[in-house]
């Protein structure tokens, strides 16, 4: 445990000029309250804060910070309050204290509602003031890196994912990398262990195999940037174990054909000296096509700079290298600690690199409740992103997968609501068209346009997913509360009873309402008989038997039969028609598909890219618009899978438990080939989707028995 003096020493060395006095107190106060408080280690309580403040001072925060972090359990875990933190530290330091205490406060709830309405706390709270984020961050970190003491496995796995969707997104939106390796390398380790030493085991081969080679590559990078005159610090790292896997399961490639395992970084002085060093890497090495990527012309929205670069480059070796100056290199690795008006006391959130915060905000202002605010902001953070332009030459960041109305949503909401076609490159393109990096994007409006409910099916940003279920809530809840009335006013006539608003708002109380137009609603979904209202209303008259109620807009359920009329995955649909899912292409939750309408048969699901559609061009009549809606009570399907296999003992073993471990179960296996060094098979896996398929893929390819997997499509 870092002691008292150590921590000033710390501080001192990048502030001269820190409140001493204030870090000693705060310091003493927190242990003493902590007392003989343990961890689930066994290690004091205070160990705990203390660490918390040590990985703040690696980042040079000021004493303020730090001194949060020593005080940041006192009021959840102590008898303290924070009219007494704000006496003794004032009132700043307690204002801190009680954002991030708000959020431990609310890990102690039901998982759904803690994880909704921590996010949406935490959102709040570092819009006012980021360093609420840095110290929650901190102190994230460390309960991952002791997350193995604690006992119950299910706190772990559910702590873990929590880190995974929700803090690594968050420290990679303010540019500090080291923290969001770190982060999702320990919850990988806890939620996938057999994946992270599967890839581990990769990694110590080949570190085996060549242990001296990354010094030999950063001597020969080295001395070949100096004989073309270009001066830079070259270092060189292996990519954390979780990087890798998300890339195999992304790239849909084995681990041998990843590019950038090992990860090479050149500091040099300046912008132009980023270029020169470029060029002279290029000239001595072959590129690898389609791996370079300028981030200095175009920053990333969290302000990373760099050129990266892919290369054949010293010793045959295939390697990223990644290229940037030391102000760069600040900002990559530490983020938003390290910008300037950070350090000059700006700790509020701006600029345009933090536009995704005030977006958060915007979806937390739409969003129905803090659930549907969760989904969204996952959305919105989680995913890889492409940049597009404006016509003026503004940059926007999109999620991968981003469509016009995206777009036109992260302009303005109201541009997103009035959207009515775009032009992408200057030529007019469906709305669902799915958008490239460097697309420049003009969007057509109309004041008489709405949104429509179909958008919801492509877009991908929480900002336009929020915006328009909102749209579309209101419009049911009119709907919904136009057909209440009329079915209130005809019950009230039939007893010759006059309807009036009146009367509605003397009972809406009983029915747990905060207006009339929510009551007729509620009647409208069925919720809420129109005699039931009538009866409050009217005490006297008589209630009809519970039997009679009509329910709208609701299809019952035969007994008996639930099994075999569970809803079917798929929208679009008349009610009862056959559904076959084609074994051309093995069509899965997730991807995009599409019905033929076949003689005898109903219609057959068929994935978008199947070969077997090009049969049907000359007949677009049998051709059904359709999507996946999946629910719990959705079927599994089958995705097919070629692999090569090493013909050794317990190959097959590996193959079937890799494929348990990761919930798919095996229907059906048929070897197709078989060599003295290998067999060649299909495999078919029951899965709930596609993205489970992948990640059975992902594991199959991290297994050294397995040399080849790929989805199989006839």
């Amino acid at each position: 445990m870092m002691r008292q003096l150590e921590l000033i020493e710390r501080i001192k060395a990048y502030d001269p000029g820190a409140d001493e006095e204030l870090v000693n107190r705060a310091y003493v106060y927190a242990m003493k309250l902590h007392g003989a408080q343990t961890r689930e280690s066994g290690d004091p309580y205070f160990s705990h804060p203390i660490e918390v403040a040590g990985i703040l001072t690696d980042l040079k925060l000021d004493e303020s910070s730090i001194v949060t972090a020593l005080l940041h359990d006192l009021v959840e875990d102590t008898d303290t309050s924070l009219e007494d933190i704000e006496r003794m530290f004032g009132p700043e330091i307690a204002r801190l204290v009680d954002g991030v205490t708000k959020l431990t406060r609310l890990e102690l709830q039901s998982e759904q509602t803690r994880h909704a309405e921590n996010f949406r706390k935490l959102v709040l709270a570092m819009s006012e003031d980021i360093r609420v984020l840095l110290v929650k961050l901190a102190d994230r970190l460390h309960n991952m890196q002791t997350l193995h003491y604690v006992q119950s496995p299910e706190k772990r796995r559910r702590i873990a994912r929590e880190t995974m969707e929700i803090y690594a997104p968050l420290a990679e939106r303010i540019g500090m990398q080291r923290f969001k390796d770190e982060l999702l390398d320990l919850a990988f380790a806890e939620l996938n262990p057999d994946g992270r030493a599967s890839i581990l085991a990769r990694l110590e081969f080949l570190k085996g195999d060549g242990d001296d080679l990354p010094p030999r590559i950063v001597d020969q990078l080295k001395s070949g940037l100096a004989e073309d005159g270009v001066e830079a610090d070259v270092s060189g790292r292996m990519k954390t174990p979780y990087s890798i896997w998300t890339k195999m399961l992304h790239k849909d490639v084995a681990f041998e054909q990843l590019s950038d395992i090992m990860a090479f970084r050149i500091v040099v002085a300046d912008v132009s000296e980023c270029y020169r060093a470029l060029g002279a890497l290029h000239g001595r090495y072959p590129v690898v096509p389609g791996r370079f990527k300028d981030y200095i012309s175009t920053p990333k929205p969290n302000g990373y700079q760099s050129v990266h670069t892919g290369l054949i480059g010293p010793e045959r070796q295939r390697i990223e290298v990644q290229i940037r100056t030391r102000e760069m290199h600040d900002v990559a690795e530490l983020g938003v600690a390290a910008h300037w008006k950070f350090k000059q006391g700006d700790f509020k959130i701006d600029g345009r690199q933090y536009r995704w915060l005030r977006e958060l905000l915007d979806i937390l202002e739409h969003a129905s409740n803090p659930e549907e605010f969760l989904e969204h902001t996952k959305l919105e953070m989680f995913q890889d992103q492409v940049f597009c332009f404006t016509p003026k030459g503004d940059l926007i960041a999109l999620p991968d997968g981003a469509t016009p109305v995206d777009f036109a949503y992260a302009v303005h909401s109201e541009i997103g609501d009035t959207c009515v076609g775009a032009k992408v490159n200057g030529r007019i393109m469906p709305l669902r068209n799915k958008l490239q990096n460097g697309d420049q994007v003009e969007i057509l409006t109309s004041k008489a346009q709405t949104p429509s409910p179909d958008w919801e099916k492509f877009v991908v940003s929480g900002k336009a997913k929020a915006r328009i279920r909102r749209f579309i809530h209101l419009k049911e809840r009119e709907q919904y509360g136009t057909l209440g009335r009329q079915m209130l006013e005809k019950a009230f006539r039939e007893e010759d009873y006059e309807l009036t608003n009146k009367a509605l708002a003397g009972v809406l109380k009983k029915f747990r309402c905060t207006g009339v137009d929510e009551l007729c609603a509620l009647v409208g979904k069925g919720n809420h008989t129109a005699r039931e209202v009538l009866v409050a209303v009217f005490p006297g008259v008589k209630q009809v038997a519970r039997s009679m109620r009509v329910w709208p807009f609701r299809r019952g359920r035969g007994r008996g039969d639930k099994a075999k009329t569970a809803k079917l995955p798929i929208k679009g649909l008349i009610p009862g028609m056959a559904v076959h899912y084609a074994q051309c292409c093995h069509p899965l939750p997730g991807e995009r598909i599409v019905g033929i309408v076949t003689t005898g048969k109903g219609v057959t699901v068929h994935t978008i890219d199947c070969e077997t559609l090009e049969s049907f061009q000359d007949t677009p009549e049998r051709w059904v618009d359709i999507a996946w809606e999946v629910d719990e009570e959705s079927e599994s399907l089958i995705g097919r899978l070629h692999l090569m296999v090493a013909n050794e003992p317990g190959s097959l073993g590996d193959l079937s438990t890799i494929i348990g471990k990761n919930h798919g179960n095996i229907s059906n296996l048929k070897i197709t080939n078989r060599s003295v060094d290998f067999f060649e098979m299909l495999v078919d896996v029951e899965v709930q989707d596609a993205k489970h398929l992948s990640n059975i893929m992902a594991a199959l390819r991290a297994t050294p028995v397995i040399t080849s997997v790929e989805r199989a499509r006839r």
